[in-house]
C-alpha cells in the first residue's frame, strides 16, 4: 500500500493562519499519497499553558487528571486540522489516541507504547480519508488515558508508520533537519543530508532536541525511514536510515 505518516510539530500549528497551511500542504500530499496519516502536537505553547493551570491549583498534580488535562493540546489541533481539511474539500477524520489503537503501559506522563490497534485508522484510510492522529497520547489496557512525554508525538507517528508498513514517516519541524551544531546558534552549520539510525540516536541522546531517541530506536525496530524536514523549505532535510539505504 503506498502509505506516508507525517508528523507536524507545535511551532508549525501555532494558529489558525499556520494550521491552514498546513491542510494545504496535506492536500497536495494527498495527490501523491492517497493512503495519508497525519499526526499532530498540540498547538506551541498550548501544554505548557495547560501544565502551568495545574501548577497554580496544586504543587504535585495527581498525574492521572495531568494526562487527562495535557492530552486536550492535540485533541484541540487535530479538530481545527480535520475541519481545515473538510473546508478544503478533502476527506479527513480526527483521532484521539485512544481511538487511533496507540495502548501504553501505566506511566502516567511517561507512557511507552505497548501495540497499536489501527483498525479506525485503516477504516479511515479505506474511506479515502486522511487520518488526522492526535499525537502524545494513548490509553492503558486499563483504559486510563496516558501521555507519552515531550517528543512523545515523533514516537506516535513512528509507531503508526512501523505498525502500518508506511513507505517512510515524514517529520516537519522548525528546523529542517540534523545539524552539526545549533543552528539557532552558529553561524551556517552544516547540515547531514543522511544519517543512520544509530548516529541519530545517539545524537538524540546527547541532547540534540529536533527528534526523540525512542522514535528513533523505534524506527529502527520497524525499519522505517524518517525524513527531517521543514515546511518552509522544498529543498533540504536529513533522511534517517539504515546503512544499506543510504543516499
Amino acid at each position: 500500500m503506498n502509505l506516508l505518516v507525517q508528523k507536524y510539530g507545535g511551532s508549525i500549528l501555532q494558529s489558525p493562519e499556520f494550521i491552514k497551511k498546513v491542510a494545504e500542504h496535506i492536500v497536495e500530499t494527498k495527490k501523491k499519497y492517497p493512503n495519508l496519516v497525519v499526526v499532530v502536537s498540540a498547538m506551541k505553547g498550548t501544554t505548557d499553558e495547560l501544565s502551568n493551570m495545574a501548577k497554580a491549583i496544586s504543587a504535585n498534580p495527581n498525574r492521572r487528571e495531568l494526562d487527562m488535562l495535557l492530552t486536550a493540546g492535540e485533541r484541540i489541533t487535530m479538530a481545527l486540522l480535520a475541519i481545515a481539511l473538510h473546508e478544503m474539500g478533502c476527506p479527513a477524520r480526527s483521532l484521539t489516541g485512544s481511538q487511533s489503537g496507540i495502548v501504553t503501559d501505566e506511566a502516567h506522563t511517561g507512557a511507552q507504547i505497548l501495540e497499536v490497534k489501527a483498525d479506525r485508522i485503516k477504516e479511515a484510510l479505506q474511506n479515502g480519508e486522511v487520518a488526522v492522529v492526535a499525537g502524545f497520547q494513548g490509553v492503558s489496557r486499563h483504559r486510563e488515558v496516558t501521555t507519552l512525554g515531550r517528543g512523545g508525538s515523533d514516537i506516535t507517528a513512528v509507531a503508526i508508520a512501523g505498525t502500518l508498513g508506511a513507505e517512510r514517516c515524514e517529520l516537519y519541524k522548525d528546523v529542517d533537519g540534523i545539524y552539526e551544531g545549533d543552528p539557532k546558534k552558529i553561524v551556517q552549520p552544516k547540515r547531514l543530508k543522511f544519517c543512520t539510525y544509530e548516529d541519530a540516536e545517539k545524537m538524540a541522546k546527547e541532547g540534540a532536541k529536533i527528534i526523540h531517541p525512542s522514535a528513533v530506536s523505534l524506527a529502527r525496530t520497524y525499519k522505517v525511514p524518517i525524513s527531517l524536514l521543514s515546511l518552509d523549505k522544498s529543498e533540504g532535510g536529513t533522511f534517517i536510515a539504515d546503512k544499506e539505504s543510504r543516499v
